[in-house]
């Protein structure tokens, strides 16, 4: 009974990973703001609801036009794909000097005696209540 149920819940997800995708990638990233079909087609896409009903984007819709603005639009990708990047690689710079700022830089020389920690709650015990906590020389 109970692997009848799990086998249910996995096809009821995998009937809605259509949906989770769409979602994905129709909304805007917060590192890019940009919405990955955007940078993909150049544009973006219309929601089921605006198809559906009448909104002006759909009642203003020709032809002629659309196929001007769209051009228009694949022009500018290439800008837009530069700055959802260059915001990208600026978030990259941003969390790599927030994680640097904790590392604490060591330099070791030869012959030097490294400091080693006790290995209490380990599942190896020290050879020696007594032992040396370094090891070396390096």
């Amino acid at each position: 009974m109970l692997k009848q149920r799990l086998q249910n819940a996995k096809g009821a997800r995998a009937k809605e990973l259509p949906q989770v995708l769409w979602a994905y990638r129709t909304t805007p990233h917060s590192t890019t703001k940009e919405s990955p079909f955007r940078l993909a087609y150049g544009m973006e896409v219309m929601i089921p609801v605006e198809v559906e009903e009448e909104f002006p984007r759909t009642i203003l819709y020709s032809e002629k036009a659309n196929s001007k603005l769209h051009r228009e639009e694949l022009d500018l990708l290439s800008e837009v794909r530069e700055r959802a990047w260059t915001k990208e690689e600026a978030l990259k710079r941003r969390m790599a000097l927030r994680y640097n700022q904790k590392v604490v830089q060591r330099s070791f020389t030869n012959n030097d005696l490294i400091l080693i920690q006790n290995d209490i709650g380990t599942s190896r015990p020290r050879e020696e209540k007594l032992a040396a906590n370094w090891k070396g020389p390096y």
